[in-house]
């Protein structure tokens, strides 16, 4: 069996194996492997250069793998449901107090530059600190 083939049989494996077993790490080995083994057939390389060009492709692979899965981090943070939504101010004294937002009863604070809100009046959640909303009234 010629080395090529044995590399993209290894791609192969390292893909069914992913889709098998839980995780994303796998795949990115597999396409390392199975690139290897094309570029082996194209140019018929000696062992010693298959392996160095198969670690250059895993690593690269695993940074580009890294950084996709880095990008969809955002997804489900804590600011991803709450920060643009409007709530009702229900008390304040001073820049602490509590708001309604949707059917639920949440601690608020205010930034330092905003006035204190009436009750009743529509504020905008900006952002979340723990489980306390940091809202600013709306102009």
């Amino acid at each position: 069996m010629s080395a090529w083939t044995v590399w993209l049989l290894a791609g192969l494996a390292l893909a069914i194996a992913e889709a098998l077993l839980p995780g994303a790490f796998l795949i990115w080995i597999g396409l390392a492997a199975a690139g290897t083994g094309l570029v082996t057939l194209a140019a018929d390389l000696r062992f010693e250069l298959q392996v160095i060009l198969f670690a250059v492709l895993a690593a690269g692979s695993l940074a580009a793998g890294l950084r996709l899965r880095r990008q969809r981090s955002h997804l489900n943070t804590r600011h991803a449901g709450l920060a643009g939504r409007t709530a009702t101010a229900l008390a304040f004294r001073g820049r602490e107090g509590r708001v309604r937002l949707g059917d639920s009863d949440w601690a608020a604070r205010l930034p330092p530059d905003a006035t204190e809100p009436a009750p009743g009046a529509v504020l905008r959640v900006v952002d979340v600190d723990g489980t306390v909303l940091i809202v600013r009234p709306e102009t």
